[in-house]
């Protein structure tokens, strides 16, 4: 583990220099990258960064309704082992693999959109990362089984979608709606009947139907955010033909597409909880939605300059009815 972490730095070129002048684009990342890489990370510090830890929270959330709408978790589980092992699992352990995963299978595409990333930035070397990968899968499997064997499982299903959209041959990031399907069900689907499964003292098909149709409602939503997070990296995807929506059909398109998919999702989930008889939650859900469809007009307008704004605010307000729905659920069944 000598080579954990390599040195790297960033090397002024010659006034003399004759080579020919970068292309925009990769003039422009070139600098991005040297400004981010300029200044040598410690070990925790690019540990912490080759494991994302903003990309914990919506599993962690997810996993916090599932919790909820079992209707066995109070404010008292907060502080216990149960609870504190599962945010351990659903933040740097599984969805820390999962984002060691993608950058190890997607080092060459970084290598155009975010070549700053410590792999391509050569922060960390393959061989390191392989070990960590391989140490951290082994973690989360062993806290998963601890919370509950199903969620073992799960954790198992969870790193094999994660090669599933990362790896070669199959890759499904290249093909178009499946690769942002199978993320949000990661995001979505698993955590939150994984927060079921670990506080619900009675499981079955029937009392868990509630929260998976609500869930698999919420992932047509996130499949739609997922497209939004695609805005960012359009050049490198396209050069590397990596069929998402916003290659195929354009950006102003998939920004439309993209919208759409978040409003029906949540409209879906608002009239199931009617359906339960939950005519308030249903109502607040339904409320939620308006925040964000005022924000999607300026998304459509801008999609490659107002992506990261518009999923900075307006998730908010998607996560929100993600819980709400969850009370609703509860609800129903006391």
């Amino acid at each position: 583990m000598s080579d954990f972490f390599s040195k790297h730095s960033v090397r002024r070129q010659s006034s003399s220099s004759r080579k020919a002048p970068l292309p925009p684009l990769q003039a422009r990342k070139a600098v991005a990258g040297a400004k981010k890489t300029a200044y040598p990370l410690s070990r925790i510090a690019l540990l912490i960064r080759f494991l994302k830890p903003v990309t914990w929270i919506p599993v962690i959330w997810s996993f916090l309704c599932g919790a909820v709408a079992s209707g066995a978790f109070g404010w008292s589980d907060l502080l216990g082992w149960k609870f504190f092992l599962a945010i351990l699992l659903t933040g740097p352990l599984a969805s820390g693999t999962c984002q060691m995963l993608n950058d190890y299978f997607d080092r060459d595409l970084d290598e155009i959109n975010e070549p700053w990333r410590p792999i391509p930035g050569g922060a960390i070397s393959l061989k390191s990362a392989t070990v960590l990968i391989a140490i951290w899968s082994v973690l989360s499997v062993l806290a998963g089984y601890l919370i509950h064997p199903l969620i073992g499982l799960y954790v198992i299903i969870g790193i094999i979608n994660a090669h599933l959209y990362s790896a070669n041959p199959v890759k499904l990031k290249k093909r178009l709606w499946a690769g942002n399907i199978i993320v949000a069900v990661s995001y979505l689907v698993i955590p939150w009947i994984a927060g079921e499964i670990a506080y619900s003292e009675q499981l079955s098909p029937d009392t868990l139907m509630p929260s998976l149709i609500v869930a698999g409602l919420f992932t047509l939503a996130s499949t739609g955010t997922m497209t939004i997070n695609d805005f960012k990296s359009v050049e490198g995807d396209r050069r590397n033909n990596i069929r998402t929506l916003p290659v195929v059909f354009g950006e102003h398109s998939a920004a439309v597409i993209a919208s759409g998919l978040i409003n029906a999702g949540q409209l879906l989930a608002a009239g199931y909880l009617y359906l339960l008889g939950q005519p308030l939650h249903a109502l607040t859900v339904a409320l939620l939605i308006i925040p964000q469809f005022v924000l999607q007009f300026s998304l459509v307008r801008s999609p490659n300059t107002m992506d990261v704004r518009y999923n900075a605010i307006a998730q908010n307000f998607l996560v929100a009815g993600m819980l709400v729905c969850a009370f609703a659920i509860r609800q129903y069944r006391l």
